[in-house]
């Protein structure tokens, strides 16, 4: 594998996954051998954006996207959440990263299902809003009807009120991990996407 990070605390499931027996998160390592499947060149952010929130719509929703460095190399940084197989309320939160290069990309990535009671985030948040203020334009694609709606309650600033909410989790991985991480120097070298 091309890429290697931090994966203290959590048990090995196989050679690419890892899982945290206590909340059930998985972090998963991928290579995919052939051009990626990005649908625009990452320095077309606006683009980017609107595409994979269009995408994410069919099964869920894109909660926010950007560009970010991963031992400086240019990598899509993407949240998204999805309806947890088997469950008619339940939700799953996903945050991947993307290392794209121009035949090949590494994706690691942690997915974090929600325990317990689902959907206390967002109805705390709800009972302080109004309806229109919880259900925003999805900033990427004004107009956009996914599976999943948008909402004010899946914004970063919430995440100190939900410590062990699962987006709040996978953002905190995240942040944890993408300083550590480490690229092989022959991956590194390939030309760009």
């Amino acid at each position: 594998m091309p890429i290697s990070f931090d994966i203290r605390g959590m048990q090995q499931l196989d050679n690419t996954t890892w899982g945290d027996p206590a909340t059930r998160d998985v972090v998963a390592l991928t290579y995919a051998d052939g051009v990626p499947d990005l649908p625009a060149p990452l320095h077309d952010l606006p683009r980017l954006r609107r595409r994979l929130a269009e995408h994410h719509a069919r099964t869920g929703c894109l909660i926010e996207a950007f560009v970010v460095w991963v031992d400086q190399l240019p990598a899509l940084l993407r949240v998204e959440k999805s309806r947890m197989p088997g469950s008619p309320v339940g939700l799953v939160f996903a945050a991947s990263i993307v290392v794209p290069k121009d035949r090949c990309s590494a994706v690691f990535q942690i997915i974090c299902p929600e325990t317990g009671a689902p959907g206390v985030r967002e109805a705390i948040v709800g009972s302080r809003v109004r309806p229109a203020e919880m259900y925003p334009a999805h900033p990427y694609a004004p107009g956009l009807r996914g599976r999943l709606p948008y909402t004010l309650s899946d914004h970063l600033r919430f995440d100190d009120a939900f410590p062990e909410h699962p987006l709040t989790r996978a953002r905190r991985w995240i942040a944890d991990t993408v300083p550590q991480v480490r690229v092989d120097p022959a991956f590194a070298a390939l030309p760009e996407f």
